[in-house]
């Protein structure tokens, strides 16, 4: 059983359209490495300097990852993670 990520439409030109992929590792900088190695120029998107980039949001099992150790939360078979791009703006 592997990792379901879940993938936004702005990333979905690096996995072939796809809304979800399966991926690997024990940790969420792990499953990162995996995806790029299997679609190559998700990782750049998504981490910036060993960190997740400051717009990107990552969510395992719906919990935001910041608040789970950051890119060293732990994951395992069977969890989904969920990429959402930061939204801002509003009325001016």
């Amino acid at each position: 059983m592997a990792i379901e990520v879940r993938i936004p439409t702005i990333l979905r030109n690096l996995t072939d359209g796809a809304k979800t992929v399966e991926g690997e590792g024990a940790t969420i900088a792990e499953l990162i490495t995996h995806l790029d190695k299997n679609h190559p120029g998700i990782g750049a998107r998504l981490v910036e300097n060993d960190q997740l980039r400051r717009f990107v949001n990552v969510y395992l099992n719906d919990e935001d990852v910041r608040f789970l150790g950051g890119i060293d939360a732990p994951v395992s078979d069977g969890d989904t993670v969920t990429v959402l791009p930061a939204v801002a703006g509003g009325a001016r």
